[in-house]
């Protein structure tokens, strides 16, 4: 009698569409709010970490020496801190997932490595009022700024990676600008006379 029951049931599924999708024989369509994975545009990278540092999983690494550029793709849970934190806005989340493999992938992107650095950081202490914005800016924590004792501006040189944080910070008073580099290096400090 039980069997008898089902029936119905199973001539409606016989003859009515799936109520799953046809995956992947068919495209997978996802909603709009859908996090996806990280893609990153690599020539707009300018190698600082801050998406290293932000991502709370650690699925990202950055070498700045290699310009390397690597995430764990199972290891990154889609939170998008690094694409929030990133200061040139490089990394962006693209629908879609990363398909299940049994080993751990990890995809390496490489910037070339350039010949000439791109610029230096340079401070006209005249219009500078020693406000501290450029230094809790910039990425690197390169620059720091002493107020109260000797009203100075210093800048490390080995560390900076000319992303003109610090000089976009720097817009009202415009201090703050990029020259070419003349291979100067090491901490410089500038003294604001009185």
């Amino acid at each position: 009698m039980k069997l008898m029951d089902f029936t119905p049931i199973a001539f409606k599924n016989l003859f009515s569409k799936p109520a799953t999708c046809n995956y992947p024989a068919e495209p997978a369509v996802y909603p709009e709010r859908s996090r996806g994975h990280v893609e990153i545009n690599i020539d707009d990278c300018i190698m600082c970490g801050m998406c290293m540092r932000k991502c709370p999983s650690g699925a990202i690494k950055v070498d700045r020496n290699k310009k390397e550029w690597s995430i764990e793709r199972m290891g990154c849970v889609q939170c998008e801190n690094c694409v929030v934190s990133c200061p040139k806005k490089c990394l962006e989340m693209v629908p879609g997932y990363t398909e299940p493999n049994g080993e751990k992938t990890v995809d390496t992107f490489a910037q070339p490595i350039p010949e000439v650095p791109a610029g230096k950081v340079v401070n006209d202490i005249s219009k500078c009022i020693l406000c501290g914005l450029c230094a809790r800016k910039c990425p690197q924590e390169c620059i720091t700024v002493d107020r109260t004792g000797e009203k100075t501006w210093s800048i490390d040189r080995d560390k900076c990676v000319q992303c003109g944080a610090c000089v976009d910070a720097c817009l009202r008073f415009k201090a703050l600008s990029m020259e070419e580099d003349d291979g100067e290096k090491g901490v410089v400090t500038i003294k604001k006379e009185a």
